[in-house]
């Protein structure tokens, strides 16, 4: 059996979909669906169960043989804007150190969620090497969160057999519907493109970037699963990992992006970022991946323009 938290997710769907592709279909799906709509990224997909995450620990007690292929630990709170940092430290922080500690006890390989937001405003690098972690300063309550959690893998005697953090830059892709704000903007120009003819961007509020030409390593959603289904079947080296393309691309391109697939003239308009976002955001992003690559990861990854129009595609119908 595979566990997979965030199964219902964004990430976690793709994931779900990725298996049962290459046959898996025993799959327990943890995580929080509560009253949202995530119970339809799985309808039609084939899994064992679905547990509620606070319920999770009480099932695997009463199964105690259950043998366990892996786990796949992609459930937290994911939006860059919350407040609450007690909230971040009990879903992002705690219950990734029981899980941790409970894969090193039984021995069980673990892939787990990190984040490009433990980078910061990126004036520290984008280096997923080990020696890093520690000096990087995140910006928001989410990032830190992530960076916590990594500082506190690197420190453990006791570890999982196989183990890999995996720092997910700005991934964009179906099922993403129930993330509200914290969608991608491909997400959200589809419809204003769809709808009113434009797409409205942030402007700059530094000089040395150009309205819409902030700059952030998109990466498709289907590359991040064909990445996790490398760790999870593969024998690469344990440790934390950048998923990312290694190319910067603007919000300009991929605006344009997005107009090209629908076939409408490029119309864009900019506007003022709220103020709570002015210190929380992340200006430029471009994921160093040369350890994955030497990992023995060597497929190409999706370019802007391709993963933008099967994205709208698969949005228009």
């Amino acid at each position: 059996m595979i566990i997979l938290t965030g199964g219902a997710g964004f990430i976690g769907t793709n994931v779900l979909i990725g298996l049962n592709d290459i046959g898996k279909s025993d799959i327990l799906i943890v995580d929080n669906i509560n009253k949202t709509q995530k119970w339809q990224h799985l309808v039609g997909r084939s899994f064992y169960d679905y547990i509620h995450k606070n319920n999770f620990w009480k099932w695997m007690e009463a199964c105690p043989r259950l043998e366990i292929e892996a786990i796949i630990h992609l459930g937290a709170c994911s939006d860059t804007t919350e407040d609450d940092f007690d909230y971040f430290m009990e879903n992002n922080v705690h219950y990734s150190q029981k899980i941790w500690e409970f894969c090193a006890e039984r021995n069980i390989p673990l892939i787990y969620a990190s984040s490009a937001a433990t980078y910061g405003d990126g004036t520290r690098g984008f280096s997923d090497d080990h020696f890093q972690v520690s000096k990087l300063r995140p910006i928001n309550a989410y990032g830190f969160s992530k960076q916590l959690f990594d500082l506190w893998v690197l420190k453990q005697k006791k570890t999982p057999p196989r183990w890999y953090g995996l720092k997910f830059f700005n991934v964009y892709g179906p099922y993403e519907d129930h993330k509200g704000r914290m969608a991608s903007v491909v997400f959200h120009a589809f419809p204003q493109a769809r709808d009113h003819g434009h797409i409205r961007l942030f402007k700059s509020h530094k000089p040395e970037y150009e309205d819409g030409e902030q700059k952030r390593d998109f990466i498709y959603v289907k590359d991040v699963v064909d990445v996790i289904l490398f760790l999870l079947n593969g024998n690469a080296t344990s440790g934390i990992y950048n998923v990312g393309t290694g190319q910067r691309r603007s919000f300009n391109d991929l605006a344009k992006a997005v107009f090209q697939a629908m076939e409408l003239e490029v119309n864009i308009e900019y506007f003022n970022m709220p103020e709570r976002l002015l210190s929380r955001y992340q200006y430029f992003t471009e994921a160093e991946i040369a350890k994955l690559r030497r990992a023995g990861y060597s497929n190409k990854f999706t370019e802007l323009e391709d993963g933008v129009y099967e994205y709208i595609h698969f949005l228009s119908v």
